[in-house]
């Protein structure tokens, strides 16, 4: 984990601003929760953050090292939307292995990666399973492991 600074974030869309100036400071290992009514620029902070969105100005600093207009692949950082991205006509295991296939990874590098994932997650039960059918819970552990496409890293 890492320390999260923004400094004046601004996003603006045309005449619709979506952040304004804002500030904070997340601490290494500190639990964090960003809370807010709809529309007042919670999801555009965090995909400013994860660097899915430039900001209008203002910085975004992951342990003291300006992000702000890095590319997401850039930075080491992601997060899991409310609504899972998962892709419904493929199964558990091909959720899993996009990621690694869009990296360019080995098939062997990808099945190993893949069933270490499931094993951490504790889904290697249903890797056959569609994501539409999953239950929410399955769904997220799904998504999750789908962020990394080093499973070294999950936890």
């Amino acid at each position: 984990m890492a320390e999260i600074e923004i400094k004046n974030l601004h996003k603006s869309f045309g005449d619709f601003i979506a952040v304004k100036n804002s500030n904070l400071i997340i601490e290494n290992k500190e639990f964090f929760v960003l809370l807010g009514p709809s529309g007042c620029g919670k999801t555009t902070t965090l995909r400013m953050i994860a660097g899915l969105e430039l900001p209008t100005s203002g910085n975004i600093y992951l342990d003291k090292e300006d992000v702000s207009y890095l590319r997401a692949s850039q930075r080491d950082i992601a997060f899991v939307f409310q609504l899972f991205a998962l892709y419904p006509h493929l199964n558990v295991k091909n959720n899993l292995a996009f990621p690694l296939k869009m990296q360019g990874y080995s098939k062997q590098d990808i099945e190993s990666r893949v069933m270490e994932a499931a094993k951490l997650l504790r889904i290697d039960h249903i890797l056959k399973s569609k994501t539409s059918g999953l239950a929410g819970g399955d769904r997220q552990r799904v998504a999750l492991g789908g962020l990394w496409s080093d499973v070294q890293k999950l936890f």
